[in-house]
């Protein structure tokens, strides 16, 4: 018999949107590992998902969006040992178009294609939930 108290595991929950501009290309960011990911961070305490998604990419990228629908939930294992629950939505973006503009916490701003997608350095989660944007959204 254990008679250690219950300890729950405790790790991150991150936040991202897959957003599309004007002609269907996805918004992605390069990070400290040299691999693209999708915009976004990790949710505050008393911050509703969809908000975390829409704070993150307009602090990201400049971009105002509206984050709907639930794309996906997944566990992302970055650096061993290191674990981080990922959810992604998809997104809208809001207002007039403009060019998205890099924060200080990433290398590099780009704006892929779809076809583009499969050869970037990208978790397989990050992909498969922006093919699951291009399907919902009749692209492709």
């Amino acid at each position: 018999m254990n008679d250690s108290p219950y300890t729950p595991r405790t790790f991150p929950i991150s936040i991202k949107g897959v957003v599309l501009d004007s002609q269907n290309r996805v918004l992605l960011l390069k990070n400290e590992r040299e691999e693209w990911e999708l915009p976004g961070g990790k949710l505050e305490l008393g911050e509703e998902p969809a908000d975390c998604a829409a704070r993150e990419v307009r602090e990201e990228s400049g971009w105002d969006i509206a984050a709907g629908p639930l794309l996906d939930v997944w566990m992302y294992e970055p650096i061993p040992g290191r674990h981080v629950f990922i959810v992604t939505y998809g997104c809208r973006l809001l207002g007039p178009e403009q060019a998205p503009v890099v924060s200080s916490e990433h290398k590099e701003i780009g704006l892929f294609v779809e076809d583009q997608i499969a050869d970037l350095v990208m978790p397989q989660g990050y992909k498969d939930s922006i093919a699951r944007w291009y399907d919902h959204r009749g692209v492709g």
